[in-house]
């Protein structure tokens, strides 16, 4: 086997155990098995670094710390979640969706179906990929223009690097960045030690992690990723779900 190939065989190996343990809970190998892999990886990466891409394993964490973060426009707009606080406003939602599905006069009555579902309460993301390969993350920001995180988003685990199967050549996949509680409350613990204030929540903590300018410092902190939706843009429907993508 070339390095090439072994460098290709250990990057995919690496891939199928970090999906298995962050998507599916099912790890095949222990720490230090899975460890094992990623040094003989980095040392094949060191030993021909022509060989070295930008969606290896190895580059979830590395490079300097970032001056600051660059603008960049959504392809189209990341909308935001309108909020309901009581019955009332329930209710006038509803009447405006009857409204709006109403036919002409004479036309009979639309009566809506409702789903309800927990929501993941994080940062919204916005993941591109092309050819399958991550190349750049971005907040939700105005909903126009958001901030490029994309060295503290290859930090997260559960978001791939590289997309397997059948992929557009170019395409934008949404979802939350967010919080497990058990990293939550280990961040805290250990700002308390510290001396240093307490994040007031989950949310607020995932939004100022990924604002964090140094992707070392974000890599400790245990962030994970819930993606729900493939907003197309070169080939296939926009709006489609993914549950193939979504990560815990």
């Amino acid at each position: 086997m070339t390095p090439a190939e072994r460098i290709d065989f250990l990057r995919r190996e690496i891939a199928r155990h970090d999906e298995l343990y962050y998507q599916h809970a099912a790890p095949e190998l222990t720490d230090a098995e899975f460890d094992r892999l990623m040094i003989e990886l980095r040392a094949l990466e060191g030993e021909h670094p022509d060989l070295l891409t930008p969606d290896s394993p190895t580059q979830r964490v590395g490079g300097r710390p970032a001056e600051g973060f660059v603008t960049v426009q959504h392809h189209l707009p990341m909308l935001s979640l309108d909020n309901a606080y009581n019955e009332a406003d329930l209710r006038a939602f509803d009447e405006r969706v009857r409204k709006g599905l109403a036919g002409g006069e004479g036309a009979a009555p639309v009566v809506p179906a409702y789903v309800c579902e927990l929501k993941i309460d994080g940062l919204s993301i916005s993941l591109l990929y092309e050819h399958g390969r991550l190349v750049r993350g971005a907040t939700r920001g105005d909903g126009v223009r958001g901030e490029d995180v994309t060295f503290n988003v290859r930090t997260i685990r559960a978001i791939p690097l590289r997309l397997t199967g059948e992929v557009p050549a170019r395409m934008e996949i949404r979802g939350e960045v967010y919080f497990p509680r058990q990293a939550f409350a280990r961040l805290n613990a250990e700002r308390d030690a510290l001396g240093e204030p307490l994040f007031a929540n989950p949310r607020n903590a995932a939004a100022g992690t990924m604002r964090t300018l140094d992707p070392s410092a974000v890599s400790k902190r245990g962030l994970s990723a819930w993606m729900y939706q493939v907003v197309a843009i070169d080939g296939g429907d926009a709006g489609t779900e993914v549950p193939a993508l979504q990560a815990t």
